[in-house]
């Protein structure tokens, strides 16, 4: 098997796919890694998928200069959104002003990205995705917008922002702007595929899909996966990294130094009231003046924040999340049971424990909060 990078090493930015000109490159879900396979037959040995995998280049990384915490001003938008509503905040003004957002959505069971300059669109962005996106085909859009002289905000993980980057280079930079989110590590969307299965869905059921809801972890739909306020064990296998794709054990971007104009993510640990913590609240790091420029911009509240306790809390501003010890139990249980079943064998204390809270729930001992929610579409 001939990759574009070294084997179990690739992130799965797609850009060497989008780089293609013969359709050669395909990517290699084998659930525990990716790979970029190169089709022999019909590579023509031009070079630009190695050109422009992110492993085989120098990296661009720059130290925040600005640290600080807070939320968007709107209580409905922070209401809406998995953390301070700062993504939003962030996209819609860049949209009043003129601009193109580009993130994440989920559609017809997928997570791929899309491009809008309409605010109506942008709710469509709001919440957390704990499981790898598709960015394929998003960076010719965005290089197509930056060469028509349009400003464009995207927002991703930092293996994401690192792609685009190289993909458009320096010189169509001027009008890109970009924000990194903190990330924990990212699984393939086949063990999603396999969890909602567990409960008679399918993806492409889904019209909508949320991973937590204000700090509170549990994957729930209309018709809920575990009791409101439990936690599942999709979240617990993420959570505690063991189904994570190879690459994101080694990331190169969980460190201080970042990839963007803007990193955010939750502020855990935030010294701000508790009622204020209640509501969500987010981190923001800032590494250029474009990026300072997105903050002044925004409606947002903020306030200072230790840089120690910030990094304290979120370990990906250090180093990346270390592989556990029942991964490989994990993928060899899965492959013969159900996810569940897999994700009990590694961590039965755990799973018992949010049994128990899901029975004490039901009896009306215990009060819930939030959690993960789906929709199942009205077009099935």
């Amino acid at each position: 098997m001939k990759t574009v990078c070294e084997i179990n090493k690739c992130v799965g930015c797609m850009a060497c796919v989008d780089s293609c000109p013969k359709g050669a490159i395909s990517i290699n879900d084998d659930l525990k890694s990716y790979n970029a396979v190169i089709d022999a037959e019909k590579c023509c040995d031009c070079g630009l998928c190695f050109k422009t995998c992110q492993n085989n280049v120098s990296l661009s990384l720059n130290l925040p200069f600005m640290w600080k915490q807070g939320y968007v001003s709107s209580d409905e938008d922070r209401k809406t959104s998995s953390s301070g509503g700062v993504a939003y905040a962030l996209s819609k003004s860049f949209i009043e002003n003129g601009g193109v957002v580009c993130s994440c959505v989920f559609r017809d069971g997928e997570f791929v990205f899309d491009c809008s300059d309409n605010l109506s669109d942008i709710t469509k962005f709001k919440g957390s995705k704990y499981v790898k996106s598709n960015p394929s085909g998003v960076y010719k859009s965005i290089k197509a917008l930056l060469k028509d002289n349009k400003s464009v905000l995207f927002i991703g993980l930092p293996c994401q922002v690192s792609a685009l980057k190289i993909v458009v280079g320096e010189s169509l930079n001027k009008n890109l702007y970009t924000v990194d989110l903190i990330c924990h590590g990212t699984p393939s969307p086949k063990l999603l595929e396999s969890f909602v299965n567990q409960y008679g869905y399918k993806l492409s059921d889904l019209s909508g899909i949320s991973f937590r809801k204000k700090g509170r972890f549990a994957l729930q739909s209309e018709k809920t996966f575990v009791r409101q306020g439990v936690m599942d064990r999709y979240s617990i296998a993420f959570l505690n990294g063991l189904n994570y794709t190879e690459n994101c054990y080694n990331c190169n971007y969980a460190k201080e130094e970042r990839v963007g104009d803007l990193t955010i993510g939750d502020s855990w640990g935030s010294d701000l009231p508790s009622d204020q913590k209640s509501k969500g609240v987010s981190l923001l790091l800032c590494q250029t003046e474009k990026g300072k420029k997105l903050i002044d911009d925004s409606d947002l509240v903020l306030f200072d924040v230790d840089k120690t306790v910030a990094k304290n809390h979120n370990h990906q501003l250090e180093y990346p999340t270390k592989k556990p010890p029942h991964r490989e139990k994990f993928f060899r249980l899965y492959s013969k049971k159900t996810f569940n079943k897999a994700v009990f064998s590694c961590y039965p204390k755990l799973c018992f424990k949010q049994s128990l809270k899901s029975l004490l729930i039901g009896l009306g001992v215990k009060k819930y909060g939030g959690g993960v929610h789906c929709k199942r579409s009205s077009q099935k």
